[in-house]
């Protein structure tokens, strides 16, 4: 078993504080990313990866921890002269963040795949883990409202995410090819395939959109954990339960049990939501309750670890059935 890979699933901040906890659970090399690449964009003619990035950033040691976002100790000198030539500056780009970006659409446009772009920023910040793109191909999530169709950024970051939602488009999804590193890697052993605490929405579901995704990942036999991004009630990073109101499901633990009823093998759930534990195993969806917010390295790793120990006893369980 301490051979095996261990497959993250993956959005932005929250997704990666996960993903950090599990490369220290286990060996680096060992651990397989998959990250959302849905909410990519090009902007000032650059491309920039936010959620790819955020990985990259924390498992590089390189976070801005106080913003939560981008790369620490960062400079502004770059946007504020956008400002002041009157240019747009709703999306920030601080000096060493544009630095990736410029390089990485460098690489792009001399015929590199995302997945090797990727692949070469990872080695130059010292990561062992393989952090990998759902697809190479350019998928952009549009999010829809009541007046109109907005990209993701837009709402996200421009519009701070007020506008109603009423769903969700992946453009570009159906010509989407998965992975091939990650087909490689369901193929072989895999102990389990975790689903780190990110909006199910917009960071986990275009991930699970690609084409053949969801047969690959279920063809590979292991379990699949979710952690869930909600607790009591709330996201604790962006906005997921304001999003799961507006669709009329319920911003709960059971709102997240129910969408991903069918496709993950057991949820994990904050102390917090304990009282919900039986009414999601009730419909046949095993629990483990457990502390899921992560203020410390350590509460990142023990989170990674109780994912890890929930993964090998339903292993157990479908073996001796």
């Amino acid at each position: 078993m301490s051979g095996d890979h261990i497959v993250a699933l993956s959005g932005g901040v929250g997704g990666a504080k996960l993903v950090l906890g599990l490369s220290h659970a286990v060996a680096p090399e060992q651990l397989t990313v998959v990250t959302n690449t849905a909410d990519d964009f090009d902007h000032f003619g650059l491309r920039v990866c936010p959620d790819t990035d955020t990985v990259l950033y924390t498992l590089g040691g390189l976070s801005n921890t106080e913003l939560g976002w981008g790369r620490a100790n960062e400079t502004w000198t770059f946007m504020k002269t956008v400002a002041a030539l009157g240019g747009a500056e709703w999306f920030n780009l601080g000096d060493g963040d544009l630095a990736l970006h410029v390089l990485r659409t460098e690489a792009l446009k001399s015929g590199q795949s995302q997945t090797e772009v990727t692949a070469a920023m990872a080695r130059s910040m010292g990561i062992a883990a393989a952090i990998l793109p759902m697809s190479d191909q350019f998928i952009q999530t549009r999010v829809n409202t009541p007046h109109g169709q907005l990209a993701f950024q837009e709402y996200f970051v421009r519009d701070r995410c007020e506008p109603q939602v009423t769903g969700f488009e992946f453009d570009g999804i159906d010509s989407a090819v998965i992975n091939p590193l990650l087909l490689a890697t369901l193929e072989g052993p895999v102990r389990a395939i975790i689903i780190a605490p990110s909006n199910p929405y917009v960071s986990v579901d275009p991930i699970l959109a690609v084409p053949g995704m969801r047969a690959a990942i279920k063809a590979s036999g292991v379990p699949v954990i979710a952690v869930s991004p909600i607790v009591a009630g709330t996201a604790i990073k962006g906005p997921a339960a304001k999003m799961m109101d507006e669709l009329g499901v319920p911003s709960t633990v059971v709102g997240v049990a129910e969408h991903y009823r069918g496709f993950i093998d057991g949820l994990i759930i904050d102390q917090q939501d304990a009282t919900a534990a039986a009414d999601i195993e009730s419909s046949g969806m095993p629990v483990w309750v457990t502390q899921t917010v992560m203020k410390s390295l350590d509460d990142r790793i023990d989170l990674a670890n109780t994912a890890l120990a929930f993964a090998d006893q339903i292993a157990g369980r479908s073996q001796s059935l």
